[in-house]
């Protein structure tokens, strides 16, 4: 049976709601005037046996079109963590563009062959790449994505978001999968031009990733009930019907129960985190450098997960 929660709007005033097929159950009248997704995951075993009970008796239940209400941000997560260079095919990718983009005039078999070899090294190392992005940088499925300067390489990085129902610390990787509550769709916006300091050696992360508006998040919070092997999920992203990534999460050189159990190790993980798992390959410097520009139109969508579309819009004067 598939089910989810979001958080929607109606009049102005934000509500979690059960959704079943095309229809939004209140969830306020069997949680309380004050519930919110957030609420809701602080004690995730209770929800998810109210909410599945719901679900089952949906169509004898008081209801409202999807297509009635905005649908903003499913979560506002408490803390949000990325894995970065996660995916096979996309680390060859960026390894290759980039060595071209810098001069490197070997032959595209020699660059391939090197792309390859540090893919695969990444995986050797036993060590997942996590960087933290900004909260107020999340914004809903359906919202515009602002195009803010400085730096114009304004790129796209569709990733399947993991959704935290349980405090964890220094846990291992066989029992990540207990603390996930579900999962959702995620774009980590990225403006390349801006992610290295030329009067630093450092790579700045919050001016790359974390302006406002840069994680559309959801539209729903699917469950980890209602998603039986995460592996086999496609994840696809057009850029004004243009196809630019297409892949399955089983490229994913860290899987979901290692890369929890990793950030249990660097942080206290509690309901309502958020852990973006990476890119698959794609991105517009494999798209010879096709950067977004305002106009544009991404739509992106993960098997069972729901679908986003966001207008790329310019900074405000």
């Amino acid at each position: 049976m598939w089910f989810a929660l979001g958080t929607f709007d109606a009049d102005g005033t934000a509500f979690p709601g059960l959704v079943v097929d095309d229809a939004v159950v209140d969830l306020r009248s069997t949680f309380g005037g004050g519930a919110s997704v957030e609420s809701l995951l602080q004690d995730w075993d209770a929800t998810l046996a109210v909410v599945h009970d719901l679900a089952e008796e949906a169509d004898d239940l008081s209801s409202t079109a999807l297509s009635d209400l905005r649908v903003l941000a499913p979560v506002r997560p408490r803390q949000l963590l990325c894995a970065g260079a996660n995916y096979f095919r996309h680390v060859r990718q960026i390894v290759a563009s980039t060595l071209r983009n810098g001069g490197d005039e070997r032959q595209e078999d020699d660059l391939q062959a090197e792309a390859d070899r540090i893919a695969h090294a990444r995986a050797a190392s036993g060590t997942p790449f996590l960087f933290p992005g900004l909260p107020s940088a999340v914004t809903g499925p359906h919202d515009d994505v602002v195009l803010w300067g400085p730096g114009l390489q304004h790129d796209w990085e569709l990733e399947l978001g993991v959704v935290i129902g349980r405090a964890a610390h220094c846990i291992g990787p066989e029992e990540a999968m207990d603390v996930v509550a579900g999962y959702v769709i995620g774009n980590d916006i990225s403006t390349r031009d801006v992610m290295n300091r030329p009067d630093l050696p450092m790579t700045d992360f919050i001016m790359t990733k974390s302006r406002p508006t840069f994680f559309p998040i959801g539209p729903y919070l699917v469950p980890r009930e209602c998603v039986p092997d995460p592996r086999e999920l496609r994840l696809t992203l057009s850029v004004n019907g243009e196809v630019m990534q297409d892949d399955t999460v089983d490229d994913i050189i860290y899987g979901i129960g290692d890369l929890v159990s990793y950030a249990s190790h660097a942080a206290v993980l509690g309901p309502g985190d958020l852990l973006l798992t990476g890119s698959p390959a794609g991105n517009a410097g494999h798209h010879g450098n096709r950067w977004l520009v305002a106009g544009d139109v991404i739509d992106a969508e993960i098997t069972g997960l729901g679908r986003q579309r966001n207008h790329c819009t310019a900074p405000p004067p």
